[in-house]
């Protein structure tokens, strides 16, 4: 599917839709980051966003967070089901979280100095009630929310296998155990939609397979999951639909098989004309977007950019 939105998209109930893109524009003073982007995130999918470096990936995500607010455009949230749709725009991050949001960053933002145990329960604990004076004073009832928030914090590491680094300091586990850490946090906040922003960057091939199990237990627990990924295998094995970004422009939408033999897509990625993917794919019998990211050419942010750089992904 090509730029125009699909039939299905176009008249998808509000009700259905978890986030509404409607016309956003993002300017950086003369640099556009996100050029008149219209999407829709249906209710209990998962929806991956992919596209070379530079094609505005993670501005989308800091649009549809809070972090930026685009100049032109619209968006619509209704986390959870029945909720009503509100904009999210010119709201800070943190309402935007307590709307049903939640979020891990492609560098990951964990208390190192913490255990697994502590930094799931900062998530948690955003949703308590008892403030610093309760604490100070050992109310009966912040002492029932610290053995709930506890309870909460110790299912939600078993849920992402990590149960047994309950009391190990964050900064000492594997860096794939520190992804599904970060993952476990987010999900502290009961979200509506999590967005997972290149969750596979630096793991292996079996922490891989391990993450993409995850996320579809994420998702079948009820949590939709919008995802930047640059690791097409990953993507394909996960996503129920794509939406491609390029130079800050949707470029095509549609479900993992339509995506791979795009010639747009395609063309988008290996930097040449729509013609001349075209015959690559005549040529390759190998799904293309498969075969690129095999060769290492595939678009992604390297780990350890930062969130300023990661406007321009």
């Amino acid at each position: 599917m090509t730029q125009g939105a699909t039939a299905a998209s176009a008249t998808a109930d509000a009700g259905d839709l978890v986030f509404d893109v409607r016309g956003v524009t993002l300017r950086f003073g003369g640099v556009t980051s996100l050029d008149d982007v219209t999407l829709q995130m249906r209710r209990g999918e998962i929806l991956a966003v992919i596209g070379p470096n530079g094609a505005g990936k993670t501005s989308l995500f800091n649009s549809l967070t809070g972090v930026y607010t685009p100049q032109e455009g619209e968006i619509l949230l209704a986390a959870h089901p029945g909720d009503q749709q509100v904009s999210v725009l010119g709201k800070q991050t943190h309402v935007v979280n307590h709307l049903g949001v939640a979020r891990t960053f492609q560098n990951i933002r964990l208390f190192p100095a913490l255990t697994a145990l502590e930094n799931v329960k900062v998530g948690v604990e955003t949703r308590q009630k008892s403030g610093p004076v309760a604490a100070m004073f050992g109310m009966p009832w912040q002492r029932r929310e610290e053995r709930e928030s506890t309870a909460a914090a110790f299912a939600l590491l078993t849920r992402v296998g990590l149960a047994h680094r309950a009391n190990e300091l964050a900064g000492s586990l594997p860096y794939g155990e520190q992804r599904r850490l970060e993952i476990a946090r987010a999900l502290g906040t009961d979200p509506g939609v999590i967005l997972l922003d290149e969750p596979a960057a630096g793991t292996n091939p079996a922490e891989k397979r391990e993450l993409a199990e995850l996320i579809k237990r994420i998702n079948a627990d009820g949590v939709g999951v919008l995802l930047i990924e640059h690791d097409m295998k990953l993507v394909m094995s996960v996503a129920d639909r794509i939406v491609v970004l390029n130079f800050g422009r949707r470029i095509a939408e549609g479900t993992p098989e339509q995506i791979q033999r795009d010639p747009a897509v395609v063309a988008a990625y290996l930097g040449t004309s729509v013609e001349d993917a075209e015959q690559e794919l005549d040529t390759h019998v190998q799904p293309e977007l498969h075969r690129i990211d095999s060769a290492g050419a595939l678009g992604g942010d390297a780990p350890g950019t930062t969130a300023t750089e990661g406007e321009h992904s």
